[in-house]
């Protein structure tokens, strides 16, 4: 892994010229950043809910990544392109040598214009959001059901979910959640579902359970002229297959993240009226604690990483507990 880094970190081993090459990486992913474009390696990791492990594998969602986010970022993601080692060094330029893994090769997106960027600015619109709504209710709409898909909000099967994600978590409580926290959160899930199961099924009856985007926070939205969505999840179709509300909830909980409680409302309100959207706040909040819980989870993950320091780690670790107190505020509010 570390040879395959350095390598590709040397601006002669990419396809296309440019001055510089730097790596940002994830719990999953490691993405070289060039003057133009960006190519994206998935790690040979495994966290039940994603595999990664074969290079078949990988090949396989490198090009599931490609088609699904073509949806909403039809300009932005080229191709897949094979990482050649030629018995010397890694390349995504050379036409010889083994394949030993694989890239996904996508237009460097303007990283000033991210609706994060934007609003750390302070430069964020009620017109920037009603773009925003306007563009998922539409997505929303349109997006690919099926019973198959559909099956996928009901209570029984959307628990799966949120039992792994209790499962997962239960080893960083002390490090990136209080017990207290991850006990209160447990429980209100649980209770949720007891008391509201069909809520879940009128939901899936109404025909509100479609393939989605999965991973809809502000870093994933590009507020160019042409609005473009990026990095849905093409991991796990159970992520994607969900209720409409279970991925605007996942944006709304992000403006909230970060201190953007008035731009979340006046998002909810600009999309629940393009979509056609009624009644629905507590399994908003239900969607919206889940969502803050998936985001404590992945950075805790980071805690397990070998391929970072001590310093993102802690930085990781701050994050996720701010991740799961907001999910702890949300649960709070619900309960009046």
């Amino acid at each position: 892994m570390s040879s395959l880094i350095e390598d590709l970190l040397h601006p002669d081993a990419l396809p296309e010229k440019t001055q510089s090459v730097s790596l940002v990486q994830t719990h999953i992913s490691m993405v070289f950043v060039a003057d133009n474009y960006v190519y994206k390696i998935k790690k040979p990791v495994d966290f039940g809910f994603l595999d990664f492990r074969t290079l078949e594998k990988r090949a396989y969602y490198c090009l599931q990544e490609v088609a699904l986010n073509r949806r909403l970022a039809k300009d932005i993601y080229v191709d897949v392109l094979p990482v050649r080692f030629d018995g010397t060094r890694h390349s995504l330029r050379v036409k010889a040598g083994e394949i030993v893994d694989h890239a996904v090769k996508m237009k460097r997106i303007p990283e000033e214009q991210l609706m994060k960027s934007v609003f750390e600015r302070g430069e964020l619109t009620e017109a920037h959001l009603q773009r925003v709504a306007s563009v998922l209710a539409r997505f929303h709409t349109h997006a690919r059901t099926s019973p198959e898909i559909a099956a996928y909000g009901d209570a029984k099967n959307f628990k799966v979910n949120t039992d792994e994600n209790f499962r997962q978590v239960e080893k960083y409580v002390g490090s990136a959640v209080e017990r207290p926290v991850f006990e209160a959160l447990r429980e209100w899930t649980e209770g949720f579902y007891r008391a509201n199961q069909s809520l879940f099924s009128q939901r899936v009856a109404a025909g509100r359970v479609r393939d989605c985007h999965g991973d809809l926070h502000m870093e994933h939205v590009c507020l160019t002229e042409s609005l473009q969505i990026i990095d849905c999840i093409e991991f796990n179709d159970r992520f994607r297959y969900s209720d409409t509300i279970a991925d605007i909830a996942f944006l709304l909980m992000d403006l909230d993240y970060h201190g953007g409680e008035h731009f979340s409302h006046f998002l909810w309100q600009g999309y629940k009226r393009e979509a056609g959207e009624k009644d629905v706040e507590p399994l908003l909040d239900f969607y919206k604690v889940y969502r803050a819980f998936v985001r404590g989870k992945v950075n805790s993950f980071r805690l397990d990483d070998a391929h970072i320091g001590a310093g993102e780690k802690a930085e990781a670790a701050a994050r996720a507990k701010k991740y799961f107190e907001l999910a702890f505020s949300y649960v709070q509010r619900a309960k009046g």
